[in-house]
């Protein structure tokens, strides 16, 4: 295997989304029951980008094959919709309500 730039940073950004993924799911295990399961999807998700990001070395660019630009649109996804529900949470958490 070649350590090429492009081989190595994906393979280091793969670590960290790996990393991150293996957070949330030890902060699963200490929440409360609602937060729990978005702690577990952020995990799933975290850890599904960053194998994304291994196949990418493989393929040679994240757009394709179109399978791995769909995966790798699925994570961000569902990364944003975990962040916008956060964020409603907290607006809502804040005004009193």
């Amino acid at each position: 295997m070649p350590a090429d730039l492009f081989s190595v940073a994906n393979y280091a950004e793969a670590g960290l989304w790996l990393v991150i993924a293996a957070t949330f799911f030890v902060l699963a295990a200490r929440a409360r029951i609602g937060a729990r399961s978005r702690c577990v999807l952020a995990g799933i998700a975290f850890a599904l980008f960053g194998l994304s990001d291994v196949v990418e070395v493989q393929t040679g660019a994240w757009w394709r094959p179109w399978w791995l630009l769909l995966w790798k649109a699925s994570c961000v996804i569902a990364l944003a919709g975990l962040l916008v529900e956060y964020r409603l949470r907290c607006r809502s958490s804040s005004s009193g309500e």
